[in-house]
């Protein structure tokens, strides 16, 4: 795709201006923050410019645009008029949608929030940059409320701030940016973002050292003194969930603001468009599309519709959770805790009345639920449901292997058709869903989480449960496997080790070698001993709930857990001493 510049010209002051495919009927502009130029969007506009008419431009102070030495210069008014300037060039008939980046993002706060743009504007989203004025009013309240929790958040957004107040100090700054910062910035980045190839610009040692004035000359009187800012347009808020500079705390009264709001979290850190510039691009098309389409907010397609903010947001809004085995127990409970919390489910299950009476409850409590009926042991089943979610463009944030079954008896009775069963149900369900989803996950960057429900039967041989132990112990293992694996690709991997928990599995265990009067006997014996242990599947699912929180790695729930996997270590010998008994 063939690029043209042109510099326009500002009350004197010349701004340099990038453009795409100039023919297509939709533009948007791009902005970029500090201390970059405007070739900091390069590799999403290669991604854009296929598709949409795309303009970009160096704000005053970087790259070839004109850089007023006076710092007042640098004020929201001036780069207000700017970006009038620039529409007035790329786009004078028709609206744009807007884009910006850290700096870039704070100003076009400006932009879509000013009353003579509005018409101007079609869309923003809005990447790394929150509005000064908004976080003027949020440190005012955070404050005034003296309530801990808020005190503890604006520390520690004025922790990863620090930069600002490095920025005040006098020469500091651009002493640093002169004497060599520029050179290293790529090699800093590299270091700092994890970004293999970063891109040097001719222009950086002035894009340093001139655009410390836009702190200088908005951070605190904008803070200190904050206006009421708000507006009517669909915004867009894409947060790097591995940001060092900007918190997602920042955004916590936005929908204040903004009554048409989309919020999503991206596994990336704070340079996404160089980092991620396929994602990017790809939610900035998603949401073009759907603004271009006319249609009403509450017709956006699913992948953008549960990213909707509507009031509070909780801890799990804007994610989509799919549970198997989530008829009844551990996965039941687990399913209905996050659409507490505020996601969205799918509760998948064999059962196909147990699976709709999960996804029923969910919906009673305010989630958006739906219910499969599936023989998760199906390779087939997951194909299936992978590709009807996809064409929704539902890719799950969170999926949970909980679904399995129960199979006790000696090894030498337990037949090959019991093996495939409980293979296909406990080990090869968790491999076709983890497989399938974690691609879509790695490839969504969505900061997707799966979780593997193994057992405490993993930590210890047993005589009588040669096969449900064989299968847990293979979770577990394939679940560290896959936290080595997938952490490159920004996908979390948690083990769940449950103990005895009266989930209602006995009722369901298949005990080999016997006949069905004494199977029976079996179950009620085994049904009975759960029972007086009584450590329910509420238990677990709060461990967790707790666990996705607080980022563990593996979860053990009772006492027996512990105590199973303590002996495992310290004594193996033990352990398989123990195996002998009959205590099946």
């Amino acid at each position: 795709m063939n690029e043209s510049s042109q510099f326009i010209e500002n009350k004197g002051l010349r701004l340099h201006v990038r453009e795409w495919n100039k023919n297509a009927d939709t533009t948007i502009v791009l902005v970029h923050g500090y201390p970059d130029c405007s070739h900091i969007w390069d590799a999403t506009i290669g991604e854009l410019a296929k598709r949409f008419h795309v303009a970009v431009y160096d704000v005053r102070g970087a790259g070839k645009s004109d850089a007023p030495h006076r710092t007042k210069d640098y004020a929201l008014e001036h780069l207000t008029a700017d970006f009038r300037a620039v529409l007035d060039a790329v786009s004078p008939e028709k609206p744009v949608h807007l884009v910006g980046h850290d700096w870039g993002s704070i100003q076009c706060w400006e932009f879509a929030t000013h009353p003579n743009l509005q018409e101007r504007i079609k869309s923003y989203t809005s990447i790394s940059g929150p509005s000064l004025d908004h976080v003027g009013y949020w440190l005012k309240q955070g404050l005034k409320s003296g309530k801990p929790t808020q005190i503890n958040k604006i520390a520690k957004q004025v922790a990863h701030s620090w930069y600002i107040a490095a920025f005040h100090l006098p020469v500091l700054a651009p002493t640093l940016w002169k004497s060599g910062l520029d050179k290293l910035w790529p090699r800093l980045l590299q270091h700092v973002e994890g970004i293999e190839e970063c891109p040097h610009f001719d222009s950086q040692r002035k894009d340093g050292a001139m655009g410390v004035r836009l702190y200088r000359a908005n951070v605190i009187p904008r803070i200190t003194s904050p206006q009421e800012k708000s507006t009517q347009l669909p915004v867009q808020l894409l947060v790097p969930k591995r940001d060092k500079f900007v918190t997602p705390m920042l955004f916590e009264d936005l929908h204040k603001w903004v009554p048409r709001l989309w919020c999503e979290e991206i596994n990336g850190g704070h340079w996404i468009q160089v980092s991620h510039p396929e994602v990017v691009a790809n939610r900035l098309c998603r949401f073009v599309d759907f603004i271009e389409s006319g249609a009403p907010d509450s017709d956006a397609p699913p992948g953008l519709d549960r990213h909707r903010v509507q009031g509070t947001r909780k801890v799990f809004s804007g994610k989509l959770a799919v549970v198997t085995g989530a008829g009844n127990g551990i996965g039941r409970e687990t399913l209905l805790e996050l659409a507490k919390a505020g996601a969205d489910v799918i509760a998948i299950d064999i059962d196909t009345d147990a699976a709709a009476r999960t996804a029923e409850l969910a919906g009673l409590l305010g989630a958006r639920a739906t219910s499969y009926t599936m023989d998760v042991g199906s390779a087939g089943s997951w194909d299936k449901l992978a590709r009807e979610l996809a064409k929704k463009e539902q890719v799950p944030d969170i999926l949970i292997n909980n679904a399995g079954i129960g199979m006790a008896g000696p090894f030498l009775q337990t037949s090959r058709a019991d093996w495939r069963r409980i293979l296909n149900v406990n080990l090869w369900s968790v491999i076709h869903g983890s497989q399938l989803f974690g691609k879509q996950m790695a490839e969504a960057q969505n900061n997707g989480v799966v979780i593997n429900v193994s057992s405490a039967a993993a930590f210890s041989p047993n005589r009588s449960m040669s096969a449900y132990s064989t299968t847990k112990a293979a979770v577990r293992m394939l679940s560290d496997c896959m936290r080595a694996d997938l952490a490159h690709h920004g996908v979390r991997v948690i083990t769940v080790c449950p103990g005895i928990v009266n989930s209602g599995i006995t009722d369901r265990t298949r005990f080999v070698g016997k006949s069905a009067e004494a199977e029976s006997e079996d179950r009620n014996r085994a049904s009975k001993l759960y029972a007086r242990r009584n450590l329910s599947p509420a238990a677990v699912s709060s461990s967790i709930i707790k666990a996705l929180k607080n980022d563990q790695d593996e979860v053990l729930v009772g006492p027996e857990a512990y105590g199973l996997n303590l002996i495992g270590r310290a004594s193996p010998s033990l352990s398989r001493w123990l195996a002998k008994l009959e205590l099946a």
